[in-house]
């Protein structure tokens, strides 16, 4: 059973950081492409980074510059390292394998 479970959110001033992790298990983590996907409220779900299995990334322009997503294959688990938040930033983010994606962790960026 493919289980993906985040965390790290949280309230944050503007300008400030955080650092998601997403714990996979029940499948070979290393050999697939691992996304994070954010929904702001009242929003439909929205990509915002991804990693391959080589480690190539790629970003939504909205967050280049200020997010960086990662692995560790030997542990299992995917970041998204964000720095520079806005207020715009507030959703829930998941992360996400194929179709199936965690419970999500709230970011809150507000003053």
């Amino acid at each position: 059973e493919v289980q993906l479970v985040e965390s790290g959110g949280g309230l944050v001033q503007p300008g400030g950081s955080l650092r998601l992790s997403c714990a996979a298990s029940g499948f070979t983590f290393s050999s697939y492409v691992m996304s994070w996907v954010r929904q702001a409220p009242g929003k439909g779900l929205e990509w915002v980074s991804s990693i391959n299995s080589s480690g190539r990334t790629s970003y939504a322009e909205f967050v280049k510059g200020r997010f960086t997503i990662s692995r560790d294959n030997a542990k299992n688990t995917l970041y998204l390292q964000m720095n520079s938040l806005k207020p715009e930033d507030t959703a829930v983010y998941y992360c996400k394998r194929g179709n199936d994606r965690g419970q999500g962790t709230q970011v809150t960026v507000s003053s």
